[in-house]
């Protein structure tokens, strides 16, 4: 071959080698633009179970904001062990609906919302809910029709709770025979949060004792942020890889839902 047609390919294969750094800068530019937006501002999770019914439902694709509560290590992909506490911490309010780590191990995203803070008196009483020996005043709503596991559809009470700051939001409530309906008197303790489910009479939470697969009191370091807004929804059976589910299966009406 001649000097001139090595000469032709060596600028070539330098121009090769210059896009594929290039392309291979914009993948790692793009990945840490992604990790900052997550760690820092937004995160998306699917909603597993009927627990929050009927505010929450199963299929849900909700947006967490990160920035509501501070940061902690469960703010970063992993929970890696690099610091304890919240940095900037704001506390959690009354009402609010929160994603956070399951105490127990660490690792599993669990979504309530909050009923008891730092040392407030939590107790349920005839499935009427008490916050420092005080009722918390619910009105009837319509009721509604919901689907059991195994396919039962059973008709459950749906209630408004309206907390002392004026926030209300839908809770259901199957009956007054069901197990987490009264409770032992339980004190938030410093630093811990205690959630429950909207879905009160289907929902393991704070109420439960974690040696039995509870919840129990939740660390504010555990706090991932707070759900704002329902982005997407499918019911159950919907599959990636069913197509027609995408269409079929869609829940159009909770579409960019605000949550409160």
């Amino acid at each position: 071959m001649s000097q001139a047609g090595q000469g032709a390919q060596a600028p070539e294969k330098n121009s090769a080698v210059k896009e594929i750094v290039e392309i291979v800068k914009t993948v790692v530019y793009a990945l840490l633009i992604a990790l900052v937006l997550r760690v820092v501002f937004f995160q998306p999770f699917t909603i597993p179970s009927a627990s929050m019914e009927p505010n929450l439902y199963q299929g849900d694709y909700i947006i967490v904001s990160k920035f509501s509560y501070g940061y902690s290590r469960h703010s970063i992909p992993f929970s890696p062990p690099i610091f304890q506490g919240r940095i900037l911490e704001r506390q959690a309010q009354r009402g609010d609906i929160v994603v956070f780590k399951l105490p127990s191990d660490n690792r599993t995203d669990y979504v309530k919302r909050v009923v008891g803070v730092s040392g407030d008196r939590i107790q349920m009483r005839q499935g009427l809910l008490y916050v420092n020996d005080k009722l918390i005043p619910r009105e009837l709503l319509s009721p509604t029709r919901t689907e059991l596991p195994g396919g039962e559809v059973r008709q459950v009470n749906r209630f408004q709770e309206r907390l002392d700051s004026g926030k209300t939001y839908a809770t259901q409530d199957f009956g007054l025979d069901n197990p987490l309906d009264n409770t032992d008197v339980f004190v938030v303790p410093e630093g811990y949060y205690f959630m429950m489910g909207d879905n009160r009479d289907d929902s393991s939470d704070s109420r439960v004792n974690p040696a039995v697969g509870g919840v129990g009191y939740v660390p504010a370091e555990n706090l991932e942020g707070k759900a704002q807004l329902i982005l997407l929804s499918w019911k159950p059976d919907a599959s990636i890889f069913k197509p027609w589910t995408w269409i079929l299966d869609a829940r159009p009406s909770r579409f960019f839902k605000v949550l409160k």
